[in-house]
This record gives structure tokens, sequence and C-alpha cells, in this order.
């Protein structure tokens, strides 16, 4: 398996269907976490820490990335970072956590549908990468 770096730098920026679509559809498995009409938060396939949700908005609407967020998008944005603070209560993050959300090749991304990533469960370091 690629490491995430790699994993970024092959991706392909694109506004098709994503595996993100396909856990939306329910044809891919995911360990879901929390669900609504807006949103879906699942655990993280390859866990960086004990904790590790994935947050994605069900409707991607052009928001592949936060760098492509328009005026639209502001009130689901919004909605994905309340979704964070309910998991990270869910998941027992009293102490803390991250809200990651990589964006573009130097930043990570793998995946061109918007997602944040919460991350807990242990002291994270900083800087972080």
């Amino acid at each position: 398996m690629a490491s995430e770096k790699e994993a970024a730098l092959e991706a392909v920026p694109s506004d098709g269907p994503t595996i993100f679509d396909k856990i939306i559809d329910k044809k891919i498995p995911s360990s879901v976490v929390y669900e609504d009409d807006q949103v879906l938060a699942f655990r993280d396939i390859a866990p960086q820490a004990p904790v590790h949700i994935v947050i994605i908005p069900k409707v991607k609407d052009g928001l592949t990335r936060l760098s492509k967020a328009e005026e639209r998008h502001v009130e689901i944005l919004g909605r994905l970072l309340y979704t964070a603070k309910i998991v990270a209560k869910q998941e027992g993050l009293e102490n803390g956590f991250r809200v990651v959300i990589n964006d573009g090749p130097d930043g990570c991304q793998s995946v061109y549908h918007l997602h944040l990533h919460v991350i807990g469960g242990r002291q994270m370091n900083w800087p972080p990468g």
C-alpha cells in the first residue's frame, strides 16, 4: 500500500465520483459513527491515532477541496465542524482532539471530496508534519 504522501501525489483532482460517494451510497462498507441528512462520519481504515474519524458532506456540490469553497458552502462547512464536535464528544475525547483538512497535493489530499479528520485519544505533536 502506498504511503499517504505517495497516494496524495498520485491522486488526480476531479469533480467526479470518489470512494466517499461509494461509501455514502453504501456500495462500500464503513464503520459509521454518526450520520444525519447532511453528513456522514466513519472510522478511517488507516487510523493515525486511537480515534480517527473521517467526516464528509453527503452532497459534494463542487466542494472537492477547502480551497474551492464558495459562499454557497458556508452552511455545510459549519455543519462539518459542528459534527466534529459531536463525534469527539461521542468518542470520549474530553481532553482534546485535532481536526485536519488536507488540501491539494502539498496538503496530502488523496480523495477529492472535502473531508475532515477528527484525530484523538493520544497526545498530538506540533508541528504536525
